[in-house]
């Protein structure tokens, strides 16, 4: 079996085994796959894409959802076996593994220029949490900075944006409309 990548945590900057036959390396197809409610990053800037395995001829590839239930992770699987399948690798599996749970921490810093370069304010970093995780009714406050002119004078407008992981805020200072991604 050939490992092209296996960690526990986010996978950019990794470097692929190299293959011996004609086909592009199966982590090199994988990695350029974007995640479909955020085009602007590929799953691995993301964080998740966990893990690229050859064995043979049988690719298996391990994702982690955002968030359970997210309702991209089947887009991300067929994006995924379409894109190793055109690369030539017929036999795809992929996995999906809940353990451990995603973190915007695992969000490239390629990922987070990507954002920001987008108009999105990217997430900060996530405070550190043991055992269960408390849900709380009220909109969380963050520490948000417009993506246009850099102002920290934002306003929430609605806790969810065009996706569950993206709160909508309004810039006082240059009055425009933006997605924050949350901290998860």
């Amino acid at each position: 079996m050939t490992v092209a990548s296996s960690l526990a945590g986010p996978v950019s900057g990794l470097r692929p085994d190299a293959r011996p036959d004609a086909r592009p390396d199966a982590w090199t197809v994988a990695r350029t796959v974007v995640d479909p409610e955020l085009p602007v990053l590929t799953l691995a800037d993301l964080g998740v894409l966990r893990d690229v395995r050859v064995d043979g001829d049988r690719v298996t590839v391990t994702i982690t959802p955002t968030y359970s239930g997210c309702p991209a992770m089947a887009t991300m699987r067929d994006d995924l076996v379409g894109s190793l399948r055109g690369a030539g690798y017929d036999d795809v599996e992929v996995k999906v593994s809940l353990s451990p749970a995603w973190s915007t921490d695992w969000i490239s810093e390629h990922g987070l220029e990507q954002l920001r370069a987008h108009g999105l304010s990217a997430p900060g970093p996530v405070e550190p949490r043991s055992g269960p995780v408390p849900l709380t009714l009220v909109p969380v406050r963050r520490q948000v900075r417009c993506p246009r002119c850099d102002s920290v004078d934002v306003d929430l407008t609605s806790e969810f944006g065009a996706t569950a992981c993206k709160a909508l805020y309004r810039c006082a200072s240059c009055l425009e409309p933006f997605e924050h991604v949350k901290e998860i």
